[in-house]
This record gives structure tokens, sequence and C-alpha cells, in this order.
């Protein structure tokens, strides 16, 4: 047989030398688990908070990249924009200065052609004086 029949009937007495229906050290292992658990619960409060205070870092990072990246669009379209500007400027001053040669060359056929017949005019003034 048992040495403490109360403690077979489910009695114990604690250290106070009160009668409790938990065993002492069943007592002491729960107390002991509640401090634990308690103890976990503020770690995972504080865990919680670091956390969030990271998740609101990178969003604020994120942020700032994702302007940095639509400013960096931005003055891409612009260079782009404006090589194509200076492109089709360029096309204009050539098709400009093509349009200017043939004035120069018309100006210089009807140079040649406006001396060609100066110099005629001028023979035949000089054919007709001297005829008289």
């Amino acid at each position: 047989m048992s040495k403490d029949p109360l403690a077979d009937a489910g009695l114990h007495f604690d250290e106070l030398n009160k009668l409790r229906v938990l065993d002492p050290e069943v007592g002491q292992k729960t107390t002991d688990l509640k401090e634990e658990c308690k103890e976990f619960v503020e770690k995972i409060s504080q865990f919680q908070k670091i956390v969030g205070g990271l998740i609101e870092l990178v969003d604020e990072l994120a942020q700032e990249a994702e302007t940095e990246k639509m400013k960096a669009i931005g003055a891409r379209n612009l260079l782009k924009s404006v090589a194509k500007q200076r492109e089709a400027q360029q096309q204009q001053l050539q098709a400009l200065i093509a349009e200017k040669k043939m004035q120069l060359e018309r100006y210089r056929i009807e140079y040649e052609a406006l001396s060609k017949v100066e110099a005629e005019q001028n023979e035949f003034i000089d054919q007709f004086i001297l005829q008289k």
C-alpha cells in the first residue's frame, strides 16, 4: 500500500500546510509554465513591434525606390524625346541644305545664261557701233 492515504485520494499538503487537490510539484510546474508563457507572450509582442517597424522601414524604402524608378523612367523618356527632336531637326536642316544647294545651282545656271546674254548684247552693241 501507499505511504500516504491522502495522496492516494488526490489530496496534498503544500509548504504552508494547506490542503491542496493538486500535487505541489505539478502546481509548481504549472506556475513555472505560466511564467514562461507570460515571458514568451511578451517576447512575441516585442518581436511583432520590431517586425512592424521593419515592415514600415521596408515600405518606405520601397516607396523611395519606386519614386526614383519613376524619375529615372521620366529622364530616360525625356532623353529619347530630345534625341528624336534632334534627329528631326537634323533631317529638316539637311532638307533645307539640299533645297538651298538646288537654288544655288539654279542661280548659277541663270547667272551663266545672263552672262552669255550680256556678252552677246555687248558684242552686238560693239558691232553696231563699229558699223556706224
